[in-house]
């Protein structure tokens, strides 16, 4: 399982939001570049990368930072926000990403999100389901759709998606424990599905039970940030 650690970027500073709420945050001193070279000297080989800005104004707006950690390190990073056309997935790619982290758009506008999966190939996205209950959330999680996190992964697979992040968005920085119900449900279901938790993520006992559980990935953030999983486990679950 890979232990993925999530830069959340506001203001060009690394952040955590509560639930998603900008005014909810707490802010790191570490910049960037120090935190990621840190990590990668630790072994992680995955960078979760989330530019806030670009999910406000709905155009990628940290991609020097995305340069410089891609340039510096040799982290594979998957970069979201603010994600919303061609030209702007090409811009993260020219900047270093390897991935593309979507959400809203491939729920919103699905014919265009196919024309990006055609052009680019399906293996170059992590698809991030936000969830209440089990339906999915949109919107940086303010709108509430009735489209079950069931038939949105139904809907990927035809599209050769494989790789799904979800997002417990009631746990998400409460460091409360993953939905761990719900993720053993979508690999019974999805047993092919790689699969990468996020939300709610507090300890090790926690990425025990998430690599149990058989899922592919664990994105980790406050819980790192705040020291209760120390960086020498990271590199240990990412080898198992």
């Amino acid at each position: 399982m890979e232990i993925i650690p999530s830069f959340d970027l506001l203001d060009g500073k690394l952040v955590r939001l509560r639930q998603g709420d900008f005014e909810q945050k707490t802010e790191y001193a570490a910049t960037p570049l120090e935190l990621a070279q840190e990590l990668e000297a630790a072994g992680i080989r995955r960078l979760h990368m989330v530019d806030l800005d670009g999910a406000r104004s709905g155009r990628p707006a940290n991609l020097h930072i995305l340069a410089e950690v891609a340039a510096r390190t040799r982290l594979q990073i998957d970069y979201g926000g603010g994600l919303r056309s061609i030209p702007s997935l090409k811009q993260v790619w020219d900047a270093g990403a390897m991935l593309f982290s979507v959400g809203s758009m491939a729920l919103l506008a699905p014919d265009e999100f196919r024309a990006w999966v055609e052009k680019f190939g399906p293996e170059r996205f992590l698809v991030g389901a936000d969830v209440r209950g089990k339906n999915i959330a949109i919107q940086g999680w303010q709108e509430q759709t009735n489209v079950s996190i069931f038939d949105f992964l139904r809907d990927m697979g035809k599209l050769g998606i494989n790789q799904i992040s979800v997002t417990d968005i009631e746990r998400d920085g409460e460091m409360n424990g993953p939905s761990v119900e719900l993720y053993r449900e979508i690999l019974v279901e999805f047993p092919n599905v790689q699969l990468v938790a996020s939300g709610g993520i507090s300890d090790v006992p926690d990425l025990e039970t998430l690599h149990g559980l058989g899922c592919a990935g664990a994105i980790v953030g406050k819980a790192f940030f705040e020291g209760r999983i120390p960086l020498k486990f990271f590199s240990v679950f990412s080898k198992a």
